[in-house]
């Protein structure tokens, strides 16, 4: 139940300062680049992992980066918090070999899914509770339906709204709501940048938001960015 990572590889990608709330990891496939992380210029860097909240853009006009967003209440979220050193706000890699020393995985050039593999091995084995399972699958094949509430979730299970909610952070590390638009904003997310020819507007419907602002709201809350920015500023090469 890995839905509270996004990533995606693109590129070509060039974003304005902004601010998000997830941790964020960011990249070089091939290419260094130059990113502005709370005011201060870090030049040829091969990527960095960045603390919520905290203002950065990234300038990468040659080259391929790869970009995952975490939630930061999620097990993952919480584990890269106790990555950072005291009043530490981002961890800057000059090379991939420092990339890869961080992340403990081999080499010295770039594997993202290696990294994936490598992040998601320090988190404890997860053994769902069933019910917990069940709401998670509900979500992946419903996302797109406007209408659900806590006690669409309740109903499934068999369970109080309050009861479900408590179980399902207590297994996940994050709430319910933020599991269902972290599911709806990822389909968001693949579409905008596969399906160029597709309204924005259709894909907030279509993706089980009440209509293009309330996408563009949590798009920017979460991401830094709303979707038209990537719609027009990369060329994607695959999401994961």
């Amino acid at each position: 139940m890995n839905q509270f990572i996004l990533g995606l590889q693109a590129r070509n990608l060039s974003v304005e300062i902004h601010h998000h709330s997830a941790y964020q990891i960011v990249l070089s496939n091939d290419s260094p680049f130059n990113s502005t992380i709370n005011g201060t210029l870090y030049e040829h860097i091969h990527g960095f992992l960045i603390k919520p909240q905290v203002s950065h853009h990234c300038i990468a006009e040659k080259g391929t980066l790869n970009v995952l967003n975490i939630e930061p209440y999620s097990t993952l979220g919480l584990e890269l918090s106790g990555r950072f050193k005291e009043n530490e706000e981002a961890v800057i890699f000059s090379s991939p070999l420092e990339t890869n020393a961080f992340f403990d995985t081999p080499g010295d050039s770039l594997n993202i899914h290696l990294i994936l593999d490598a992040l998601l091995s320090k988190l404890p084995a997860a053994d769902y509770d069933e019910r917990v399972s069940k709401i998670a699958s509900y979500i992946k094949e419903n996302y797109f339906k406007s209408d659900i509430t806590p006690q669409t979730f309740a109903n499934i299970v068999f369970l109080s709204p309050s009861r479900l909610a408590s179980l399902f952070k207590q297994q996940t590390g994050s709430s319910l709501s933020k599991y269902l638009l972290w599911t709806r904003l990822r389909q968001a997310i693949y579409i905008t940048l596969t399906d160029k020819e597709k309204s924005l507007t259709d894909i907030a419907y279509d993706t089980g938001f009440y209509d293009l602002p309330q996408l563009n709201k949590y798009m920017y809350e979460m991401f830094g960015m709303p979707p038209k920015a990537l719609k027009f500023s990369s060329d994607l090469i695959q999401i994961y």
